[in-house]
């Protein structure tokens, strides 16, 4: 008897508040889905950022005779890449160096003659003309800085590039989309658990009569809130499937589909991991909706 009573009080309060509900559905179903966005974006950046430092290196490149830098009076000596070396194998620097390799002039012509193959101006450039390297692999990635500042300027160094300073604008820039996410997604469930509690007390203003009698006739609290809280639960379960559905088909067709093939050097997030974010989506939603209804029917189910 009171299951039934339950689920036809659920019935005529969605009847009622048809256009209330549709609008608690799609706030909860935008809001959601930047949640999930969020999250499936935080998950990309650490997915990519994982194999991007781990191949990240640092050049430092000796002066040549033809250098312009103000550390350099000439091609490094011998004794300034002794002492690069030293420095790179020995306390405090070691503990952030994983390798060190040398690349020479005929190496370093061999790999340009690699990359440029195709360009024109690659037959004009001579070995003499490409600066020696040491090629530094690191422990942490992203403490490349450590080792720019140790040996910018030093005796017979031109300069030290780190493949980090490339790889920092664009984790940034995926950071900045994750935190803009989460923020609109915050002001939009804060406006879908006040439109909960708005609906939830309309509907309780409407039936005040019917629960009165119930009162009356001995139901308890529980009977009486139990249809207003299931009213809301609905609400946000079928906003959360939305921005499932949402969410699952723009990685299945915009990220797999396109996104991998158009850029394929990266791993991309996939359905598998919007199905691990789907559950804390209901979960979220069904916690917010009880606690809008609970709060809502504490103050204004009251006969």
């Amino acid at each position: 008897m009171r299951f039934q009573f339950v689920l036809s009080e659920i019935g005529i309060g969605l009847r009622r508040n048809l256009a209330m509900t549709i609008s608690v559905v799609l706030v909860t179903f935008v809001s959601l889905t930047f949640v999930g966005a969020g999250a499936l974006l935080q998950q990309q950046v650490a997915t990519m950022k994982g194999p991007l430092y781990d191949s990240v290196r640092i050049s430092i490149f000796l002066c040549t005779q033809d250098s312009l830098s103000p550390s350099c009076s000439g091609a490094a000596t011998e004794a300034n890449k002794e002492a690069i070396q030293a420095a790179l194998t020995s306390p405090p620097l070691s503990e952030y160096v994983a390798e060190v390799r040398f690349e020479s002039q005929d190496e370093a012509y061999a790999q340009f003659q690699e990359d440029f193959s195709d360009d024109e101006l690659s037959a004009s450039v001579t070995p003499d003309q490409l600066p020696e390297s040491f090629r530094v692999g690191l422990v942490d990635p992203e403490r490349f800085q450590v080792i720019r500042e140790s040996f910018s300027g030093s005796p017979g160094v031109e300069q030290v590039v780190d493949q980090g300073e490339v790889l920092e604008p664009f984790f940034s820039v995926l950071n900045t989309l994750t935190v803009a996410s989460l923020v609109l997604a915050a002001v939009m469930l804060v406006a879908a658990v006040l439109l909960i509690g708005t609906t939830i007390r309309l509907a309780a203003f409407n039936r005040r009569r019917e629960t009165g009698i119930m009162r009356l006739v001995g139901a308890s609290s529980l009977v009486l809130q139990l249809p207003f809280l299931l009213e809301g639960v609905i609400a946000v379960c079928l906003g959360a499937a939305l921005a499932s559905a949402a969410l699952l088909v723009a990685v299945r067709y915009g990220v797999s589909d396109w996104l991998a093939v158009q850029v394929p050097s990266f791993d991309y997030v996939g359905t598998a991991d919007v199905w691990v974010v789907v559950p804390f989506l209901f979960v979220g939603g069904v916690l917010l909706a009880a606690l809008a209804s609970v709060v809502s029917l504490s103050r204004y189910l009251k006969v």
